[in-house]
C-alpha cells in the first residue's frame, strides 16, 4: 500500500508506470535472448558472450551520457531511448517470425541494447529527486524498488511462459510493454530546468568522476555494488541450471530469475513501509555478505526448492544495498550533476550486471558452473570484508536523511 505521503507526491504515478513497464519489457525479453542464444549454441560462455555485448558500448558512452543528461531535456532524452527500444524489439519479433533470428543477430540487438540504455539510465535516475523531497525520498525509492521487483518478477516468469509458446510472442509483448512505458514518460511533469549551455571542456565531461572522489563515502558505495555483482554473478548461470543440473526447462528458467525478484520484492515493500531508521553503512555491509552466503548456497544447491530460497534471500539482500546506494547517491548529489553522476552509477552497474554475466560464463566454462558460482560467492564475501576498512566513512554512515548535497 502506498501511504498518503507518497501518495501526494506529483508525477509519482507516470513515473511508475514508465519505469515499471519498462522493466517488465526488458526482463521478458532478457529471458527470451538468454534462452535462445544458448539452444542456438549450447554453449556456456555464450552466455558470458551476451552479457559483454550489452556491457562494452556503455564505456565510451559513459560520460558523453552523463554530460548530455546534465546539458539537455532528460524526459526528451527518455523517451527517445523508449522509441529505439520500441522498434529494436518489434524488429527482434520480426527477425523470429521469419526464422532468420541468429545469434550474431542477437548479438548485434544485445549491443544496440545496451547503447540505448547508457543514455536512459542516467536520465531516470535523476527522476525521483525531482518528485520527492529528501525526507521522502528513501521512502519513494522503497516504493519504487518494490514494484520494480514486481516487475522482474513477473517478466522472467512471463517471458519463460510465453517462450515455451514461442519467441515471437514473446518478443512482441515486450514491445508492446515498451509503448506503455513510453506513455507513462510522455505524461510525467517535472521541475527540472535545463542550465545554460556551458562550453564543454574535458573536466565538465569527467566532473562526475571528480565528485565522487571527493565523495568518499559514494564511491565505495558504488564499488562495492559493483564488485559483489561481479562476482556473484549467479544468475548467468541460470539458463545451465534450469537445463543441465535442476532439469526444470524455459519455464522453470522464468521462475528460477524470478525468485531473486520476488524476495527483493518482500524485502522493499518492508523498507517503504518501516523505513532504515539508523545504521545504515552497517546494514548495508551485513546484506553484502548476506548477498554472498545466499550465493554460494544455490551454487551447491541440486535441489529446486533450496535454489529458490536461495535465490530469493540473494534479492532481499541485494535490495538493501540498492536502496541505501541510491537514497545516498541521490541525496549527496546537487541536481546539476545527478546526470554525469548517475552515469557513472550506470556505468558500474553494467560493469557488475553485464560483466558478471561476462565472467561467470569465462568461470563457468574453465571450473564448471557450480564451481564458478561458489567462488563468486566467496569473493562477495571478501569484497565485504576489505571495503569495510577502505570506506570507513560508509561503514559509520547512520541515517541517509541526515546526507545533503554537496555542491562541484
Amino acid at each position: 500500500m502506498i501511504d498518503q505521503a507518497l501518495r501526494s507526491l506529483p508525477g509519482l504515478p507516470s513515473l511508475i508506470v514508465g519505469r515499471i513497464f519498462s522493466q517488465l519489457s526488458a526482463t521478458t525479453m532478457t529471458i527470451a535472448i538468454g534462452w535462445q542464444i544458448y539452444a542456438l549454441t549450447h554453449n556456456v560462455a555464450s552466455l558470458g558472450y551476451l552479457g559483454l555485448a550489452q556491457f562494452l558500448p556503455m564505456v565510451p558512452l559513459t560520460f558523453v551520457s552523463g554530460h548530455v543528461a546534465d546539458r539537455f531535456n532528460r524526459r526528451a532524452i527518455v523517451l527517445i531511448c523508449q522509441v529505439c527500444e520500441i522498434l529494436a524489439t518489434a524488429a527482434l519479433a520480426f527477425a523470429a517470425a521469419f526464422h532468420v533470428l541468429t545469434t550474431g543477430a542477437i548479438y548485434t540487438f544485445a549491443a544496440f541494447y545496451g547503447v540505448v540504455r547508457s543514455f536512459e539510465m542516467p536520465c531516470q535516475q535523476a527522476f525521483l529527486p525531482a518528485i520527492a523531497p529528501p525526507n521522502l525520498l528513501p521512502r519513494a525509492q522503497a516504493l519504487l524498488s518494490s514494484l520494480f521487483m514486481t516487475a522482474s518478477i513477473v517478466g522472467p516468469s512471463l517471458g519463460g511462459l510465453l517462450y515455451g509458446i514461442g519467441p515471437v510472442v514473446c518478443y512482441g509483448l515486450s514491445a508492446t510493454g515498451f509503448v506503455v512505458a513510453f506513455s507513462g514518460t510522455v505524461s510525467l511533469k517535472l521541475t527540472h530546468t535545463v542550465p545554460a549551455k556551458a562550453p564543454v571542456t574535458f573536466a565538465s565531461v569527467f566532473a562526475g568522476l571528480s565528485f565522487l572522489n571527493r565523495r568518499r563515502d559514494l564511491l565505495g558505495a558504488i564499488t562495492l555494488d559493483l564488485f559483489a555483482v561481479l562476482l556473484g554473478g549467479a544468475t548467468a548461470m541460470l539458463p545451465v541450471y534450469a537445463d543441465g543440473i535442476l532439469h526444470v526447462g524455459p519455464i522453470g528458467l522464468g521462475l528460477l530469475r524470478a525468485a531473486p525478484a520476488f524476495g527483493a520484492l518482500l524485502m522493499s515493500l518492508g523498507l517503504s513501509r518501516y523505513p532504515l531508521k539508523g545504521r545504515a553503512g552497517l546494514i548495508m555491509f551485513i546484506s553484502v555478505v548476506i548477498f554472498g552466503i545466499a550465493t554460494i548456497a544455490f551454487g551447491a544447491s541440486h535441489t529446486v526448492w533450496l535454489s529458490i530460497v536461495a535465490l530469493m534471500v540473494l534479492g532481499a539482500s541485494d535490495v538493501i544495498s540498492v536502496v541505501i546506494r541510491s537514497s545516498l547517491i541521490q541525496l549527496a548529489t546537487p541536481d546539476s550533476m545527478r546526470g554525469r553522476v548517475s552515469a557513472v552509477n550506470t556505468l558500474f552497474i553494467g560493469s557488475s550486471n553485464q560483466l558478471g554475466e561476462f565472467e561467470s560464463g569465462m568461470l563457468g566454462t574453465a571450473i564448471g558452473p557450480e564451481a564458478a558460482v561458489i567462488a563468486g560467492g566467496v569473493g562477495t564475501i571478501v569484497v565485504a570484508v576489505v571495503w569495510a576498512r577502505l570506506f570507513p566513512r560508509l561503514w559509520t554512515l547512520d541515517r541517509l536523511e541526515d546526507v545533503f548535497p554537496e555542491e562541484q
